[in-house]
């Protein structure tokens, strides 16, 4: 699934195209995750303003004071094409603007497109207004994150999962941060110490940005708008390495199951 630096990746690359642009003309495929929630011809002749980000949701503001909320789903991208070339049997919308076509590919249709009349239109405040604070922004404070710890009493690699204390942070970016914090993922989030959350805290915050900086991670289907894969994948020290050394000190690396996703770590780096 594409997380934070996925979508971020994405961001990147459409904005550019799109700000500024007139829509003339929507085209809607196969039925998505939830409903566009608005007549498509209604957004005809709106003017795209900025392209933004929050956790791993797109929102592409429009110059009537409506917002498109754009999620990538489990195996959805999003490219911007010259021109307007024909859909594919996978491609379920499309957003044509002066001069080319917003387009999601998303094979599973778990993905999906939905129109609020305004930032707070309630199916707007009920996809992103319960997220915690953006990891790599001032709003992530790491006094704050270790007192929301003490409050869990779930394992510390599901508290960072759940959204509410960070988000951003998916299974493999989690998994990356306890390894390079030195926590094993099964510790329960509230017997973290105030020196071990603030050290996770950091981690957390370096791990995504270098997964920025690889184009995120293309584990199965996630290219960027520009069609380019991630490559953070390939330097994961511990993620979908199971059964092979640690790269820190050589320990088979394990995996263990934790909230219905597979987590891996270095038992003995990770205590």
């Amino acid at each position: 699934m594409p997380e934070l630096p996925e979508v971020e990746v994405t961001r990147a690359g459409i904005a550019p195209k799109l700000a500024g642009r007139r829509i003339v003309g929507v085209r809607l495929g196969k039925p998505l995750r939830w409903p566009l929630g608005v007549a498509a011809e209604e957004l005809i002749g709106q003017v795209i303003g900025a392209v933004r980000r929050r956790a791993k949701y797109l929102l592409v503001d429009l110059d009537g004071g409506g917002v498109l909320v754009m999620h990538l789903g489990m195996s959805g991208r999003l490219a911007f094409h010259t021109g307007s070339p024909p859909a594919g049997p996978h491609d379920h919308f499309d957003l044509q603007v002066e001069g080319g076509v917003l387009r999601l590919h998303d094979p599973r249709r778990f993905g999906a497109v939905v129109y609020g009349a305004s930032p707070d239109a309630p199916m707007v405040r009920k996809l992103i207004g319960h997220l915690g604070p953006e990891p790599l922004s001032g709003d992530f404070d790491a006094h704050v994150f270790h007192l929301g710890l003490r409050q869990r009493r779930t394992t510390i690699k599901q508290a960072l999962m759940a959204g509410d204390l960070v988000v951003g942070v998916g299974n493999i970016y989690a998994s990356e941060a306890l390894f390079e914090a030195g926590i094993r993922p099964t510790t329960p989030a509230h017997r973290l110490s105030r020196l071990r959350a603030e050290r996770l805290h950091a981690a957390i915050r370096r791990v995504l940005q270098r997964a920025l900086d690889s184009g995120g991670s293309t584990l199965r289907d996630f290219l960027s708008a520009e069609g380019q894969p991630g490559h953070f994948q390939q330097e994961a020290a511990v993620y979908g390495r199971a059964g092979q050394a640690c790269p820190r000190c050589g320990h088979t690396v394990r995996s263990v199951v934790l909230g219905q996703r597979s987590t891996f770590y270095c038992p003995r780096c990770q205590t």
